[in-house]
């Protein structure tokens, strides 16, 4: 059951017992989607946040400006999710959701390439803060 094992991944990056090899680019899409699947959006917002730069400084990682913590790619997957889960309309069941994600297009490493240039999304600002796409609008997701 996919369930499950999303659950026992949930808590070991809440805990920092998450191995650092399993905390995988689709685990950050699992993670987002659970706490925004079990939480009010400005509740998982912050989980998620506080959550992947904790867990980043409990595997030995740093949040600074070139590695860790960026805010921009997790701000935009956040609203990617949310609107994915809006997709389902009627449908919200968790396996479900969980069983689609893994067929959508923006769980690809490059997704986001088509609203940000590299020098963009890669830059300093992009970490630290929101910035919007230099290439075209968000409102094309």
């Amino acid at each position: 059951m996919i369930y499950g094992r999303v659950k026992k991944m949930i808590l070991g990056f809440e805990n920092g017992s998450l191995a650092k090899e399993k905390w995988t680019h689709i685990a950050h899409f699992e993670m987002a989607l659970w706490y925004t699947y079990h939480e009010p959006i400005h509740k998982a917002r912050k989980l998620i946040k506080e959550g992947i730069k904790n867990y980043n400084l409990s595997v030995g990682g740093e949040n600074t400006d070139s590695s860790g913590y960026h805010e921009t790619i997790t701000e935009l997957y956040i609203l990617i999710i949310i609107n994915y889960q809006l997709s389902f309309k009627n449908e919200y069941d968790f396996e479900i959701l969980i069983k689609e994600l893994y067929n959508q297009p923006f769980i690809e490493k490059t997704f986001l390439f088509q609203f940000y240039t590299k020098d963009r999304l890669m830059s300093v600002e992009a970490r630290k803060k929101w910035v919007d796409p230099d290439v075209i609008p968000i409102v094309s997701i």
